[in-house]
């Protein structure tokens, strides 16, 4: 259970994360924010958000880590998460940006960032 919980939180810190520092961009699009909103306020609003995925990241790794129990090495991890954050970024930017799109080259980087994942969990 623990490899479940390990990747949930990654996803959830994950949805936060980009929230944090791509949200401030829609906001803008939805002229929430302006050009007249000071750049500090827009750092701050990230780095609340940027606290909930904290809230996410640290207890993932903490459970996920093979040094503390866990079924994942650090390089693991690390990999893991990358791999969730471009998931996350790629359905967020999709979604919330419908001028942004996938392309061929898009599709191949996962493909990489997969075999990635694949090569990380091989034994040496």
């Amino acid at each position: 259970m623990s490899a479940f919980y390990t990747v949930l939180l990654l996803i959830v810190s994950n949805v936060f994360m980009t929230l944090a520092w791509y949200g401030h961009l829609k906001l803008r699009q939805l002229e929430i924010v302006t050009d007249h909103t000071p750049l500090i306020l827009i750092i701050l609003l990230s780095w609340g958000i940027a606290f909930l995925e904290y809230c996410c990241q640290v207890p993932a790794n903490r459970i996920g880590f093979a040094g503390n129990g866990g079924p994942f090495s650090l390089m693991q991890l690390k990999v893991i998460q990358e791999v969730i954050s471009i998931f996350v970024f790629t359905l967020f930017s999709v979604l919330a940006f419908r001028g942004e799109s996938l392309h061929w080259n898009h599709i191949a980087a996962f493909v990489c960032l997969i075999l990635a994942v694949w090569l990380v969990f091989l034994k040496p």
